[in-house]
């Protein structure tokens, strides 16, 4: 995250030589946030009750702040389906692991499920900055959210397998042909408490292989870092858009 706010800072024309940027939650270790102008970076865990708790706070706080104009995009990695490597995925729809639009949770020994909407209009905007930019191979698509790394998302190389490769292969073909093109584990609760709360979100990812060949990442680390990049650049575009300066 402070790479990506110097990045962003550098970008937006903010950042003076020898200028840090302090992690303004240091008195906490559940997540780090930074600020550059009017951009607010910050990390969060790996499933949704990670990534759940730190919305609960940033939404209260954006709240409290009397924040406007708010628009909310995760940026992160991904596993993609059916896309060469270091393609990065523009959410359109985020689904569960049965591809259904929805985001399933427990409240007071309840079965409570909400809408994971993310903003259309965000999505497309998105997209022309890809378009714009012309450096690296952007798709709109269905992201798939799951609950755990290995079985959730039919990897092969856990602790535990309860199938075969063919069952494997056969639930990854179907997640593709419902329009999924990569998996996850937080949209579909970014989009469902965004949605709940009336601010546009979006979910950007570069997908780091294709699940369909493997389950192993085999790409070497400087190429990793470039991969990871390219999610930073798509958003650092569409916010230089979005502020009348690209």
């Amino acid at each position: 995250m402070k790479a990506f706010i110097q990045y962003v800072g550098s970008e937006l024309g903010l950042s003076r030589p020898g200028e840090d940027y302090p992690n303004i939650c240091s008195g906490t270790d559940r997540y780090v946030m930074y600020k550059a102008g009017p951009v607010l970076a910050v990390s969060h865990g790996m499933g949704i009750p990670s990534t759940s708790i730190m919305l609960h706070e940033l939404l209260k706080l954006l709240y409290h702040a009397r924040c406007s104009g708010v628009a909310i995009i995760r940026i992160g990695t991904s596993g993609g389906i059916g896309l060469e490597p270091g393609s990065v995925v523009i959410t359109q729809q985020a689904v569960d692991a049965c591809f259904k639009p929805e985001f399933e949770q427990m409240v007071l020994g309840k079965r409570v499920v909400r809408s994971p909407v993310l903003d259309a209009q965000l999505a497309q905007e998105l997209l022309q900055s890809s378009k714009d930019l012309k450096e690296f191979p952007t798709v709109l698509g269905n992201t798939m959210c799951t609950s755990d790394f290995y079985e959730g998302q039919g990897r092969l190389d856990g602790a535990l397998c309860s199938y075969t490769d063919k069952e494997k292969q056969e639930y990854l073909r179907a997640a593709h042909a419902a329009g999924v093109r990569n998996i996850e584990m937080e949209s579909t609760v970014l989009g469902a408490m965004c949605n709940a709360c009336g601010i546009p979100a979006a979910v950007v990812c570069v997908t780091l292989l294709d699940r369909l060949q493997g389950d192993q990442v085999s790409s070497p680390h400087e190429v990793l870092v470039e991969y990871q990049q390219r999610p930073q650049k798509l958003v650092t575009h569409f916010i230089k858009k979005r502020l009348g300066m690209a």
